[in-house]
């Protein structure tokens, strides 16, 4: 096994304790392969974890921590900060409640302020309810912007990745009818310069062209087919290239991500929603990630959600949430080395 320097700390969080999260958990984490590339440490629910283990990873052991520098880190035990330990009445597959939505949303804060403290490289979360979410007390439309305020961070994006296959959302959960009013120049550039900059200090990428998506079919025809490429989305991507941003479009959708698959672009920046979730999901069901840039922090997760049907069941593939885990690691990894390189190039000042 590596050394603990080369394996960065990464905080799970287990997600709804009665969706598919704990199953998912105990099911990576019996994989030695994680604990070549990582320390996961588990900020989730006794009770709901240990259930999880005796039906799906029988032969993994729990150490329960307090802190994240008391976990040993090594394969066939998995570190534990019990955050919660939930009544039955609580752990009922498919049933949220307000008691485990509070538990969610303490394992996800719990997590964040590690790493923003910098005892954890990153956080890797588990699929959340926004129905228990709410039960709790907490109105935020999910994850992204739970993050987003617990750090601080005044931008963020949806970043959606599957292997070389990288789609961003300039609109996320609203109806369709709302996407169109909610695109402007000045939005979009700011998210062109937020993907360019992660796509190289976050992705290594030394020049990383980003296809820009139309939001009409054949990208408006000229304004035939709607106005909002000439009026919104073009002079945003002439903004960003006049700043020597990579960026170009729009394109219409139908053909632009054929090219992406072909790698002529690092990333698609998406109108809305379904645009760019269709083809990733496609291409990636079982191994997509969702990655959250702007934040301070490195945040990837899965890219699926409590699937409730599934809870319990062993069914549930735990494909998305070993890819999360693993991207995190190399992402971490990556920053790690800046760090070094800078400090290396100070010292030689």
């Amino acid at each position: 096994m590596m050394a603990d320097s080369a394996r960065p700390l990464l905080v799970l969080t287990m997600g709804d304790p009665v969706g598919v999260g704990p199953d998912l958990v105990a099911t990576v984490l019996n994989d030695p392969a994680v604990y070549q590339r990582c320390r996961p440490l588990v900020a989730g629910d006794l009770p709901a974890l240990e259930r999880a283990c005796r039906r799906f990873a029988p032969g993994l052991t729990l150490r329960v921590v307090s802190e994240a520098g008391e976990g040993r880190y090594q394969a066939g035990a998995v570190d534990l900060l019990a955050l919660s330990r939930l009544d039955a009445s609580d752990l009922h597959y498919g049933k949220p409640t307000a008691a485990g939505g509070a538990a969610m949303v303490s394992y996800i804060l719990t997590a964040v302020d590690l790493a923003m403290r910098g005892e954890a490289a990153g956080v890797v979360t588990g699929p959340i309810s926004k129905l228990a979410m709410h039960l709790a007390g907490y109105p935020h439309p999910g994850h992204t912007e739970l993050l987003a305020e617990r750090t601080g961070a005044p931008e963020v994006a949806m970043m959606l990745a599957g292997g070389e296959f990288r789609v961003v959302l300039a609109t996320i959960h609203c109806a369709l009818a709302e996407a169109p009013g909610r695109l402007s120049r000045a939005g979009l550039l700011s998210l062109m310069r937020l993907t360019c900059r992660s796509l190289s200090t976050q992705f290594g990428l030394a020049h990383p062209r980003l296809g820009v998506a139309a939001l009409n079919p054949h990208a408006g025809e000229g304004g035939l087919f709607g106005r909002e490429e000439e009026e919104i989305i073009a002079p945003a991507v002439r903004q960003a290239q006049a700043e020597g941003l990579p960026v170009e479009g729009p394109f219409p959708a139908d053909t632009l991500f054929w090219r992406h698959r072909r790698g002529e672009f690092a990333a698609i920046l998406c109108m809305y929603h379904d645009q760019g979730l269709i083809p990733l999901k496609l291409l990636h069901f079982m191994d997509g990630v969702n990655v959250t840039l702007g934040l301070p922090i490195i945040r990837t997760s899965v890219d699926h959600g409590t699937a409730y049907d599934l809870a319990g069941t062993g069914r549930a593939h735990p494909g998305s949430l070993a890819a999360a885990i693993f991207l995190a690691a190399e992402m971490a990894g990556r920053k790690e080395n800046l760090k070094r390189n800078l400090r290396g190039g100070e010292s030689q000042t």
